[in-house]
Formats: structure tokens, C-alpha cells, sequence
């Protein structure tokens, strides 16, 4: 597995963790951070015993958005992160979660802090676990800057017009109870346990069949800006094949047998 001195990766069963790790500075963007995420991301993908990934922060942070220094280069260790930004530019937004998704369902566990560029990449991420002390914002406007991780085309897309705006125009601070409220996170439990409650929604996931999950996750997406028409017969051309599948065959043997199912994948 990969990982780099501000991002580490570990499995926990078939879920792929990556955390966040760089404690000190509430979890900022780096260099080191970004190609860690980047590589990680890939490495999910590229793994089929890989059936979520779960995004999380060390030391009681997520993430406190992007570090302007460490980002261009002063005082980080490594001239290989520099060569690899270099080598592609826009491996930090595919690091961001803006111009990559991965074909695996993205479980954000957040403590604390997740603002301005944690906020942005949050919005990259499927399911939302927020610890109850946990804080959202978009500060960007504050510090007359606009928050260019996407969030003024995806916000507005996943919570209501007029919630999204508030927070891209006030740059005020959200608690974990009014992010869920207004539809950012989906769950809001006591401070200490959002990764817990991260990974008990991802074995929940993995024990589904692997090609269902991904098929329905790409589905979801590709049919979001599509007329009601055109998307029920997008879904169709994602649906059908799951239908043929050894693993769909598995899934209903399972249930006349009254056993759990064993997906292959196939």
C-alpha cells in the first residue's frame, strides 16, 4: 500500500482507509498530502478486493483546507512531489476529488475541523459521517478569495440553492447538526466515533455485490444533469448487464438458501 508522510493507508477488511495526517496543521493540504490522496484513489480502483474506501483525519481534524505554503514548496521534504505535480498538473484537483471519482463508494468520517478546501473535497465523497463537534464552512470570501474546488457548480447541486449560497457568500462556520439539516452529511454521531460509524456503513456496502454497488454509483452520477427520459434509459444500459451476472445468480441462490452470499465479481 501507499501513502506518503501526511496521508497513510491502511485496510480495515474490504475497505480501503486513507487518513488524512498531518495533525499539527488541522490536517492542511500539502504536497505530500494531495499525492498520498491522489495515489490512493488510484489504488482503490486498480484493487478489486477493494469494495469502499473510507476518508478520514488524523488527530481530530479532517481537514482545514489548502496550506498556500507547504503547496509551493517552502520548507516540505520530498523534490519528488514537486516532479510529480509537474509531471501532471491536475494531479491536486484529481487528489481533491473535482476531476476524479472513484468507481468505489467514498465514506467521509469527519472530527472537527473540515473547511474551506475540507468542505470542497468533502463534496467529492458519496456518504457523510460528521462527529458532533465537527465544523463546515467555506471561508474563501472571507479572505477574498472564491473557493475554486468546485463548490460553487457542486454545492449548490447537492444541498438547496439557497443554503448553498448562504455558505458561499458569508463564509461563516456550519456546526455538524446544520450541515445535516441542510443535506452536506447524512449523519451526525458523538465526537470520537465517525470513523466507527464510517466503517460499519462501509462492511455494509461490502457485503452487497460489488458489481451492483459500482454499476448503481456510476448510474447515480452519469443520470444527475440528464431530463428524466434520458436518465431512466441511461439506467437501463447500466442496469440490465448486472442482471447477467454470476454474482446476481450468487445473490438470489443466497437468499433461497438462507446464507450470506459469496460475490466473485463475475
Amino acid at each position: 500500500m501507499g501513502g506518503t508522510e501526511h496521508l497513510t493507508v491502511q485496510r480495515e477488511g474490504a475497505t480501503l482507509v486513507l487518513t488524512l495526517n498531518r495533525p499539527q496543521a488541522r490536517n492542511a493540504l500539502s504536497l505530500p498530502m494531495l499525492v498520498g490522496l491522489h495515489d490512493g484513489w488510484l489504488e482503490a480502483d486498480a484493487d478489486d478486493s477493494v469494495r469502499s474506501i473510507v476518508l478520514t483525519g488524523a488527530g481530530g481534524s479532517f481537514c482545514s483546507g489548502m496550506d498556500l505554503k507547504a503547496l509551493a514548496g517552502n520548507g516540505m521534504a520530498g523534490e519528488e512531489y514537486r516532479d510529480r505535480l509537474k509531471a501532471d498538473p491536475d494531479l491536486h484537483w484529481k487528489a481533491m476529488l473535482r476531476h476524479h471519482r472513484p468507481r468505489k463508494p467514498v465514506i467521509a468520517a469527519v472530527e472537527g475541523y473540515c473547511v474551506a478546501g475540507g468542505t470542497e473535497m468533502l463534496q467529492g465523497t458519496d456518504i457523510r459521517v460528521a462527529a458532533e463537534s465537527a465544523t463546515f464552512g467555506l471561508f474563501e470570501v472571507k479572505r477574498g478569495l472564491f473557493p475554486i474546488g468546485g463548490s460553487t457548480v457542486r454545492l449548490p447541486r447537492q444541498i438547496p440553492r439557497t443554503h448553498a449560497l448562504e455558505m458561499l457568500l458569508t463564509g461563516r462556520p456550519y456546526s455538524a447538526r446544520e450541515a445535516a439539516a441542510i443535506g452536506l452529511v447524512g449523519h451526525v454521531v458523538p465526537d470520537g466515533t465517525a470513523l466507527t460509524k464510517a466503517l460499519e456503513i462501509a462492511e455494509r456496502i461490502n457485503s452487497c455485490g460489488p458489481l451492483a454497488v459500482e454499476a448503481v454509483k456510476a448510474s447515480v452520477y452519469e443520470t444527475a444533469e440528464m431530463t428524466e427520459s434520458d436518465g431512466l434509459a441511461a439506467e437501463l444500459t447500466r442496469g440490465w448487464p448486472v442482471f447477467d451476472t454470476a454474482d446476481a445468480k450468487e445473490g438470489a441462490r443466497a437468499f433461497a438458501e438462507k446464507r450470506p452470499p459469496v460475490y466473485r465479481r463475475a
